[in-house]
């Protein structure tokens, strides 16, 4: 018998990978919505069906106690025609708000510049410069901040201006530091934003002759602008909606003569120490309104001083 005559070996085909059977769209769907239902029966439960509740109850007349009456448009007639009340609380606020967010700002980039470039200790000092931002807007806290600035308190003893919060002309100040002492959210966005500036820059700038001043100007702000207009959005909104600290330190009442009467405040007291539960629901809805037109002014504005690096200038 030859070799020519023994049979060659047959070649096995290539095994193919087995690739697990997709499944189908319907299925995949079902699985996301089986995930999903939580946030959204939350977010119809919790939010949209209060939303829509208040929106009703806006044009009603509305007391707690008996069933809510249609008036159409007589809230908002009465707001802002009838109630004096209504628009000094919309003069504090905008007081409060154009006082306390730049503070806030300003300490808060101030305190991340310095920790910038500390070697040591920079972990202690961060995390007690945030821990005021831990406590929140807490009653006991602004009940700790009304002591402090009363008469007999710390800084009456320390300054002998006897008390801020007896002062129509200091009070809505003593509130407003409170929201600038809790400044640590903002300063570990800041610290972590001057933490991505390339130091080649700086150094290409004080090869050109540019001292401290002008570094800051002109590099470290045009580099942190996205990270500024991030917090100004944001402490924008939260100081509209302040409300903890004027109550405790007014006692709720907005005073002395209603200089801590924040937009909040009296809508808490129209809604449920009046019990005009129509009128507190369209003040609501106006501050929604106001909230989102300032949020949109900004983001508007945001177009002539943000600058995105990888964009270019915009």
């Amino acid at each position: 018998m030859t070799t020519t005559d023994i049979p060659a070996p047959t070649a096995r085909p290539p095994r193919t990978a087995t690739l697990p059977k997709r499944r189908p769209k319907r299925e995949r769907e079902g699985a996301a919505w089986v995930f999903l239902s939580p946030w959204v029966l939350g977010a119809i439960v919790l939010t949209l069906l209060p939303m829509a509740v208040s929106l009703y109850l806006s044009f009603t007349d509305y007391d707690l106690f008996n069933a809510p009456h249609w008036v159409g448009l007589r809230n908002y007639t009465q707001m802002f025609t009838e109630d004096p009340r209504y628009w000094r609380s919309v003069t504090t606020t905008l007081t409060y708000v154009v006082i306390a967010v730049p503070l806030q700002l300003a300490l808060a980039l101030g305190v991340a510049l310095a920790l910038k470039n500390m070697r040591r200790g920079k972990g202690f000092y961060r995390s007690a410069f945030y821990a005021p931002s831990l406590l929140g807007a807490s009653m006991s806290i602004a009940l700790v901040w009304r002591a402090i600035f009363n008469d007999g308190g710390t800084v009456d003893n320390l300054l002998g201006t006897g008390g801020w919060i007896n002062k129509p002309g200091w009070s809505l100040l003593a509130v407003a530091l409170l929201t600038v002492w809790q400044f640590g959210a903002p300063m570990v966005i800041f610290l972590a934003g001057l933490q991505q500036i390339p130091a080649e820059l700086y150094e290409a700038a004080a090869v050109d002759g540019a001292g401290k001043w002008r570094q800051f100007v002109s590099v470290t702000v045009p580099m942190l602008s996205p990270v500024l207009f991030f917090n100004l959005v944001l402490q924008t909104i939260q100081a509209f909606q302040v409300f903890t600290p004027a109550f405790a330190v007014s006692g709720g009442k907005g005073g002395p003569a209603d200089s801590t009467l924040v937009y909040t405040l009296y809508l808490y007291d129209r809604g449920f120490v009046a019990s005009h539960m129509g009128y507190a629901s369209a003040m609501a809805w106006v501050l929604l309104i106001v909230i989102g037109v300032v949020t949109a002014v900004l983001f508007r504005t945001s177009r002539a001083w943000v600058f995105y690096a990888s964009e270019g200038e915009r």
